[in-house]
């Protein structure tokens, strides 16, 4: 085994698999601005790097489950929830009443100015009149880059119902499409070319797809151990080959080494 060793440092990072079941078992997928230098034009989940503001104490008072889940854990959370806001203009809260929040798409330049860090998330929260539902996701997966990119996250992946009544919109700056699909078609659509679709997102998609349902994904989820996932880089007779140990739990993964995906 080969690992060119860097020192760069690793991000916390969320991701979040929304799901749905009408009219088909399907996951929220946007898709990269071209000129982004990390998975550019790639078709992802909605997410990216923790603030530092997502663990904030005063999210007690605006996060459902902040206590139940440790603060670490919790702000992760908030990430998810909050990357999703930004890039597809959807909010996972509950009204005072216990209701699932239904609004119309929040505006893009409260989204873009929550993204650029002028306007707290916290801040949106608390004009809605609302709270945060932490308890809504559920741990899907965690993976750590391997030590062989200059950029590296540790990136949390949870699964959460979609809301039923608000629509995703992408925010034409960091993503230029929302689009729902059922992961074999995202699967596919990838191996025929027609779809940029990055190494992590690939196998968490064939995953997914083992599940015929938001329910079966969610359930089978929450009785899974959560193993750390680091892939390994090997040199082997017909070169470096990107290799997943059997313990993650997505089978026997060896596949050329193609650095960016």
């Amino acid at each position: 085994m080969t690992q060119d060793l860097l020192d760069g440092p690793v991000r916390p990072a969320s991701t979040l698999l929304l799901l749905r079941d009408d009219p088909a078992f399907e996951v929220l997928m946007v898709e990269r601005h071209h000129a982004i230098d990390f998975a550019g034009g790639a078709l992802v989940f909605p997410g990216g790097k923790t603030h530092a503001g997502d663990h904030h104490e005063s999210w007690g008072e605006h996060a459902l489950g902040w206590g139940a889940h440790g603060i670490v854990q919790a702000g992760l959370r908030i990430a998810a929830i909050r990357e999703l806001f930004e890039e597809a203009g959807l909010l996972l809260a509950r009204r005072a009443d216990g209701r699932p929040l239904e609004i119309e798409p929040a505006p893009l330049a409260l989204r873009q100015s929550v993204d650029r860090g002028e306007t707290p998330f916290i801040d949106v929260v608390r004009a809605a009149g609302v709270q945060l539902d932490l308890s809504a996701l559920t741990v899907f997966a965690r993976w750590i880059t391997p030590p062989v990119t200059p950029k590296r996250f540790d990136t949390w992946f949870y699964l959460a119902h979609a809301p039923a009544d608000q629509l995703a919109v992408c925010d034409g700056r960091e993503t230029v499409d929302a689009c729902w699909y059922a992961p074999e078609a995202a699967l596919g659509a990838a191996e025929r070319g027609e779809r940029k679709v990055v190494f992590p997102t690939r196998m968490n998609l064939g995953r997914l797809a083992r599940s015929t349902s938001a329910a079966t994904a969610i359930a089978e989820a929450e009785t899974r151990p959560v193993v750390t996932v680091q892939p390994e880089i090997h040199d082997g007779p017909d070169g470096r080959r990107l290799v997943l140990p059997e313990a993650a739990g997505y089978g026997a993964v060896s596949e050329p080494f193609l650095p960016g995906m």
